[in-house]
């Protein structure tokens, strides 16, 4: 256990538990000489313990008023799931229904069906590190790779925000991709796992990074497209050839990009909040690879316990007093 206060200098107050040693609070009175009486061993152990027990009351007091503290700690575990990077398209788009509508309260925003369909997949994953990215104008960070499932739950709610209207993907993936940075080894699945309704098109320059970070940090990537209605599919070829190019036909373009990555890939097209359920309860299944990590425990306040337990001495000790008999 690694114990420590928040105020040393109060420590010094705990020689002031040698008082009882001197002193045990009982009234005094004088008999006749009793050298002819046996040793009372009963009294001599009462004596020992209400000294003892008035130590520990002030031993409690001083460790309270110290702050005393069960500083951080971490935890080797291992358990079965992934490093997972939840990357949420924030752009004005993912604030309307697949209908490309406001919601009215028939049916709710792709922003608010992926909010709602993340959460309940979190709840799910036990032993999962999940950090949490977005992207709109800039990249937005919201939690980093955690095991505590309360914060990225509430950093998956804090997403739900009003957006805007520009989609700067490339960004986004850099911020996704850097969550692993800092990973000196890995056990355990590397996972981005990008929801978004739109693409945009990816300069040269930050195709490069990306390519060579991915492959870098062997990184696995599932893109959930929601796609709205009447708008162009992953899949979906033009007409007109003069079209085939990724400013007409960015999410074509974004999906062939991520098929060269070279890295293990794989598209849903949603196409209403069910397909998106289907598409998380299948990469619930594919990654439960061995995982082993780190867990930080903060650190736990203990003045509380030393004041009740030093309420219970105390209230002994009256106890005791109460029950004295004087003559």
């Amino acid at each position: 256990m690694n114990f420590t206060v928040d105020h040393p200098w109060v420590l010094l107050a705990l020689l002031l538990t040698l008082l009882p040693l001197f002193n045990n609070g009982m009234s005094h009175n004088s008999y006749p000489s009793i050298q002819i009486l046996p040793t009372d061993t009963l009294s001599t152990f009462f004596s020992v313990l209400l000294k003892l027990i008035a130590m520990a009351a002030i031993t409690c007091l001083v460790l309270a008023l110290a702050g005393l503290n069960r500083g951080k700690q971490s935890r080797e575990r291992i358990g079965y799931g992934a490093h997972i990077v939840l990357l949420l398209d924030r752009s004005k788009s993912m604030d309307y229904t697949y209908a490309g509508k406001a919601p009215d309260g028939s049916e709710e925003s792709k922003a608010s069906a992926a909010k709602r369909l993340l959460s309940e997949f979190i709840k799910k994953r036990q032993h999962d590190r999940i950090g949490v990215a977005g992207y709109s104008t800039s990249p937005l960070f919201f939690m980093p790779l955690t095991e505590n499932k309360q914060a990225a739950l509430a950093a998956v709610s804090a997403t739900d925000l009003p957006a805007l209207a520009y989609t700067n993907i490339s960004k986004g993936l850099a911020m996704g991709l850097s969550f692993f940075q800092q990973q000196s080894t890995q056990t355990g699945s590397r996972i981005i796992l990008l929801v978004s309704d739109g693409a945009a098109v990816i300069d040269s320059d930050s195709e490069t990074n990306i390519r060579r970070w991915a492959k870098q940090y062997n990184v696995r990537l599932y893109w959930i497209f929601m796609r709205s209605e009447n708008s162009a599919g992953l899949y979906d070829k033009p007409e007109n050839p003069r079209d085939d190019n990724a400013g007409a036909m960015p999410e074509r373009y974004l999906h062939l990009f991520f098929e060269s990555l070279g890295i293990p890939y794989k598209a849903y097209q949603a196409e209403n909040p069910d397909a998106v359920q289907e598409a998380i309860n299948d990469i619930n299944k594919l990654e439960n690879m061995p995982l082993h990590y780190v867990e930080k425990i903060p650190k736990q306040d203990l003045s509380n316990q030393c004041y009740l337990f030093a309420s219970l001495f105390i209230s002994l000790l009256w106890a005791c007093k109460l029950a004295e008999v004087r003559l």
